[in-house]
């Protein structure tokens, strides 16, 4: 058995990459950095037949030391390690970066690397909420509105007001696996703790339905007040973002 690892386009693993996602079918936090150039591609083959491939980021942008996407043809896993250890060889990556709702490229992390952490924990979709806040109205955001200063979220298109104030701010993003959309907001600090938050991510969740978009959301492992509004709104836990330095 001859395993080959090469360096090759995008395109070259995107039937493979088609596959994986086929079979993910969740939403994958870094898909974008493959259309935004911040990837490498490696197509791996035995005997000369493909039968997966590997994506490398940096974990910071201009760097390429980090796995970040491993796939193997369900025919060709019992190979896996072995394809990964040599991925490893020709990629020279220092860190196995993986979602723990990937359980391919997960059993790598655990084979091959050491010092593993995590920081992020992902949400998906799993209950209809009928929240109310009194006096609370969620609508688009629109240019004359008076926008409280954001410190962690982006300005979103959809604000909740409260007595004639934007009180909070949410949309969704795009740019994940389709049909996967990332929902996310920031409440003003003067009135958090109020369901103002949960709220807001009842009705996001709805237009991110109405878009034709399944809502997932992310947040900081250490963010307690973020999971639990995530929570209330109906999501729920569904994985962690671990990341481990290489140990061959």
């Amino acid at each position: 058995m001859t395993i080959s690892v090469d360096k090759v386009e995008l395109e070259t693993i995107l039937p493979l990459r088609a596959l994986f996602l086929q079979e993910a079918n969740r939403q994958i936090r870094y898909n974008a950095c493959h259309e935004r150039g911040w990837s490498d591609s490696y197509l791996l083959t035995i005997n000369d037949r493909a039968v997966g491939y590997g994506s490398v980021k940096g974990r910071e942008i201009p760097d390429r030391d980090t796995v970040f996407e491993f796939f193997v043809l369900p025919l060709f896993r019992e190979n896996s390690a072995e394809i990964f250890r040599q991925l490893l060889v020709a990629s020279q990556a220092r860190w196995v970066e993986c979602q723990t709702n990937d359980p391919c490229l997960s059993a790598m992390l655990f084979e091959f690397a050491r010092n593993i952490s995590s920081d992020v924990v992902l949400f998906e979709e799993h209950l209809v909420t009928d929240l109310v806040v009194p006096g609370v109205v969620v609508r688009r955001r629109q240019e004359s509105d008076e926008i409280f200063p954001h410190i962690v979220e982006p300005i979103g298109e959809y604000v909740a007001e409260l007595k004639g104030e934007i009180v909070a701010t949410g949309g969704f993003m795009l740019h994940y696996n389709p049909p996967f959309a990332d929902l996310y907001m920031e409440v003003r600090e003067d009135c958090r703790r109020r369901g103002i938050g949960s709220f807001l991510l009842q009705v996001l969740k709805q237009e991110c339905s109405l878009a034709g978009r399944v809502p997932a959301a992310r947040t900081s492992i250490r963010n307690l007040a973020s999971r639990a509004c995530l929570s209330r709104a109906g999501l729920r836990v569904c994985g962690f973002m671990l990341t481990g330095e290489v140990h061959v």
